[in-house]
């Protein structure tokens, strides 16, 4: 069987027990990926409970997903005394999760957050020390980690090397707007939020495809990162970027990521540009591949559904809590995020001052 995402999968002799994991913070959007597992049990994970301060929020939410008002508790710290959780999930705002960590990290319990790692660079600083003095797992989820496109993707331009050197790298991801196709009012108030969320759309979805680059590059920095960020809707988004351009050089590759709170519709493609080809994914079940000349065979390449393990968020916390896969450089992985948080603060200053920002290796 090929790696997949850089995995090291380990095979088990036996089922391993599901996973207990409770859940820090109810007001990110996706945690609609919490309520499917709960729903639609794989026997990967049992969910033990929501840490959420706003208690009107949380009863509201369980009553509307018709589940019970006793899965609520008022802080992180009362649902790990009364829970025993193996893994935290966080679906809180970015500036919240280096509190998770701190919370989590001294009791050995693993954490995963959803995307981006952290919200600047000393949030990130202080969750390396947590993690470099507690050795838990500290993973982070991406939306486009369980396309298989992106698995096929690295089979060719990786392994069968079918693109020849790669040159360059498009990622466009986005949507109309976080109020345009109409988030959750809880989610709006920090994900438009500058200190919150670290910025607009230059967060929001510059973050997939500095997460896609980096674990293209194998987790090496790019040489410079250079940004520009507009606001076109200030009447909506007053404190925060809707609209932004990331280009990325590396010694014999360059990126260019567009995040944007603009596109007429739901993106996340990636497209590489090759010496010998060009292959075009997004989160179908089907990639375009374009091997030669401009006028050169040209193919849809029809994908197959992942293993079950790299799949989905929650089976693949299982997996890597539970010994049967060692991240190493993978999408989700505290090695490869730790750069994403890296380009990102970049980009941000970039985007200030008007200049590239160097990184160095």
């Amino acid at each position: 069987m090929k790696k997949l995402f850089f995995l090291i999968l380990i095979p088990f002799m036996f089922q391993a027990k599901p996973l207990r994991v409770g859940v820090a913070g109810m007001t990110h959007g996706h945690v609609g990926q919490v309520y499917s597992a709960i729903k639609n049990p794989q026997q990967d994970v049992i969910i033990v409970g929501f840490a959420e301060p706003n208690k009107e929020l949380a009863m509201s939410l369980l009553k509307e997903q018709n589940l019970p008002d006793s899965l609520w508790f008022p802080s992180l710290e009362a649902l790990i005394a009364k829970t025993k959780p193996e893994a935290i999930a966080a679906f809180n705002s970015i500036f919240e999760h280096l509190e998770v960590v701190k919370t989590c990290a001294p009791k050995g319990i693993h954490v995963i957050v959803e995307k981006p790692l952290a919200v600047n660079m000393d949030h990130l600083n202080q969750m390396k020390a947590l993690v470099a003095k507690h050795p838990i797992h500290l993973l982070t989820n991406f939306e486009t980690t369980w396309y298989s496109s992106h698995a096929k993707m690295w089979q060719m331009a990786k392994e069968e090397k079918v693109l020849g050197t790669i040159r360059k790298v498009v990622i466009m991801d986005g949507h109309r707007g976080p109020k345009e196709i109409g988030c959750a009012p809880e989610f709006l108030h920090w994900l438009t939020d500058p200190v919150m969320n670290g910025g607009g759309a230059i967060i929001d979805f510059g973050c997939y495809g500095a997460n896609i680059m980096t674990w293209l590059m194998d987790g090496k920095r790019p040489l410079s990162v250079t940004a520009v960020t507009q606001q076109l809707k200030p009447d909506v988004y007053p404190n925060v970027d809707d609209e932004a351009s990331i280009i990325l050089t590396y010694p014999d590759c360059q990126a260019i990521i567009q995040a944007s709170w603009n596109w007429p519709f739901d993106r996340k493609d990636t497209e590489l540009y090759g010496t010998k080809g060009i292959l075009v994914a997004d989160k179908t079940n089907k990639m375009r591949y374009v091997k030669g000349d401009r006028f050169g065979e040209e193919g849809m390449i029809s994908l197959s559904p992942l293993p079950h393990e790299v799949s989905d968020v929650f089976p693949y916390l299982a997996a890597v809590v539970q010994g049967r896969i060692r991240p190493k450089k993978d999408l989700s992985s505290f090695e490869i995020n730790q750069v994403v948080v890296e380009i990102l603060s970049a980009a941000r200053e970039s985007a200030k001052t008007g200049k590239a920002v160097q990184l160095k290796n």
